[in-house]
């Protein structure tokens, strides 16, 4: 019964660590591309005419 106690506490140890690998990639990623197209949006902000 312990072994497989030890087991499921291994898998979900694991399962946590590579979840929050890909959620901290995914918010880096994401806050980049947020910059990036912030940074457009205010250099073409000269360009707009009302």
């Amino acid at each position: 019964m312990e072994e497989k106690v030890y087991k499921t506490m291994n898998g979900a140890g694991a399962m946590n660590i590579v979840l929050g690998v890909v959620a901290i990639v995914v918010g880096v990623a994401s806050g980049v591309l947020l910059i990036i197209s912030g940074a457009k949006l205010i250099a073409g902000k000269s360009k707009i005419l009302f």
